[in-house]
């Protein structure tokens, strides 16, 4: 643990210093050297210079002056502006604050100074190359093309800080550019509202792709995947907008420009926090089936599988796109036999399916996916099982009974437990309930009161199992609390006896549990107190 702290004015002149002077490169490579916890032997000599071993592959020895840091010196033979010393600069802001913050402030300094020298180089060009650059705002007959680079203008050299979030990214697109289709004809309204979704999405992926080293990248990554949901609940609200007659005859150019963008991106398989299939096949079960746009694209993907060199994910995304049309066919058993070829299922990617079902109440072709993928459901995360839990959920209701979802939400406890538990509340299955909480070792003092206090009006004996075991395990835990607990619980649970007119039984039963515990004296003390025992 670092004990030296100079002084904070101090500290804020080493941080110039680095944003003035050192190159990126060296700040970064500095702060692995300072997060590995190599810049070590740090001490103040001579009241202005500090003293530092930084031990690298070859170890160098550093000494900052606080008088006049350009003097500062280091024994590698790096130059004047060394990793070393960033090294002990980073070491040095830990008492101030958080190091790793200091960097990203750093990196976004030293990417503002080195746009702005770009600027300035640029600004020598001629008027007239100036104004060939510039680009118009979006128009009805401009290409998808055309806007995408409009797009990225506008929001050219946009990075994510602790300022500026994915959330600020997503709003900013919104209000900066949703406003240029105004007035325009509804075929291409719809599909510039697309090309905005495409473009947010676009542009989250390669914020995806540049921070994962970062030190924020949980945060940037958990920021992606919320603002990607968001554009996957408005490609939904969107896509049966598309005028898909409209587009596929009267703008074929622009509509194929954009099947093509979304291809790329769906059927690539590289790694992203977007799900593209999804965008892909949503469009397509939109197209005409009857027509050359379904088999020329059909033809495609048969040909890109029929290749022999393919990474596993490209060929998983070939394989889910391909038994895709045999869903939009109806063929779902067929589909399913496809699918069971590929090298990773999940189940988010099959929530398209089960989505379209309830919005159609095909019940039984809900059901069917259902029971293919309970597998795959049992690897997902649990906002995915959540999901999975509320499709289940409405189809059962459709059904004679419910011996299938009860054996479904069984075989996946514990992670069901709060679907199961609402649901058998629901189904008046008190006696099933009180099982499923004796079985999850739950306290009555951990559920919610109103669900407790229904089951002990519809029959309090029921309840008495679920207080006597939670009395044990209190008593187990041998400390002082938990007896009190215990007391507590033995109070409601005199109340219950005394209610079902079993008072013998009760006293049978405090008799023998004084008995079995006569050794615990705070427990003896406990029971005295609360009258149980003389």
């Amino acid at each position: 643990m670092l004990k030296l702290q100079i002084p904070k004015n101090r500290i804020k002149a080493l941080a110039r210093h680095l944003r003035d002077q050192f190159e990126l490169e060296r700040l970064e490579r500095g702060w692995e050297l300072f997060h590995k916890g190599l810049a070590q032997d740090i001490e103040l000599k001579h009241g202005l210079e500090v003293h530092a071993l930084v031990r690298d592959t070859k170890p160098a020895e550093v000494i900052l002056n606080l008088e006049t840091i350009p003097k500062s010196e280091c024994s590698c033979s790096q130059g004047e502006h060394c990793e070393h010393q960033a090294a002990v600069v980073f070491a040095l802001f830990v008492p101030h604050g958080r190091p790793e913050l200091l960097l990203a402030q750093l990196k976004q300094a030293i990417l503002v100074k080195n746009r702005q020298a770009q600027t300035r180089q640029g600004s020598t060009r001629t008027a007239e190359k100036k104004q060939e650059q510039r680009l118009e705002p979006p128009a009805p007959g401009q290409s998808p093309g055309q806007w995408q680079r409009f797009f990225d203008q506008q929001f050219y050299g946009f990075s994510l800080n602790q300022q500026s979030s994915i959330e600020q990214f997503y709003g900013a697109v919104k209000e900066k550019l949703g406003g240029h289709a105004e007035g325009w004809p509804p075929p291409l309204k719809e599909l510039y509202a697309l090309q905005l979704l495409l473009f947010v999405m676009r542009k989250i992926e390669q914020f995806y792709q540049e921070t994962k080293t970062s030190y924020l990248s949980y945060y940037i990554e958990t920021g992606c995947r919320t603002v990607g949901r968001q554009c996957h609940d408005e490609l939904l609200t969107l896509v049966p907008k598309l005028d898909m007659e409209a587009l596929t005859r009267k703008y074929t150019a622009p509509w194929k420009e954009t099947l093509a963008m979304i291809s790329e991106a769906a059927l690539s398989g590289k790694e992203s926090p977007l799900s593209w299939s999804t965008v892909y096949r949503s469009i397509w079960w939109r197209m005409p089936q009857d027509g050359p746009w379904m088999s020329g694209e059909r033809a495609r993907l048969a040909g890109l599988l029929a290749a022999s060199d393919l990474m596993p994910r490209r060929r998983d995304a070939l394989i889910m796109a391909e038994a895709h049309f045999l869903v939009i066919e109806g063929d779902d058993e067929r589909a399913r036999q496809r699918m069971e070829q590929l090298g990773r299922r999940e189940a988010k990617d099959f929530f398209l399916y089960l989505h379209r079902c309830y919005e159609e109440e095909a019940w039984d072709r809900m059901l069917a996916w259902l029971r293919w993928l309970l597998p795959a459901v049992q690897r997902a995360q649990q906002d995915e099982l959540r999901q999975f839990c509320h499709y289940w959920m409405e189809a059962v209701q459709r059904q004679p009974s419910d011996e299938e979802w009860i054996g479904v939400m069984v075989g996946l406890l514990p992670r069901t437990y709060p679907f199961y538990t609402a649901y058998l509340l629901k189904a008046k299955r008190y006696k099933a309930w009180m099982d499923l909480q004796m079985a999850s070792r739950v306290s009555p003092l951990s559920l919610y009161s109103v669900d407790l206090q229904t089951v002990e009006r519809e029959n309090p004996a029921l309840v008495l199992p679920l207080y006597h075991q939670a009395v044990e395990r209190a008593i187990a835990e041998k400390n002082r609390t938990a007896y009190a607990t215990a007391t507590k619980l033995l109070k409601k649970l005199h109340a219950f006896y005394k209610k079902l007119n079993r008072l013998p039984e009760w006293e049978d039963y405090i008799y023998r549990l004084a008995v079995k515990y006569s050794r615990l004296r705070a427990l003896q003390e406990e029971l005295k107190q609360g009258q149980w025992i003389p």
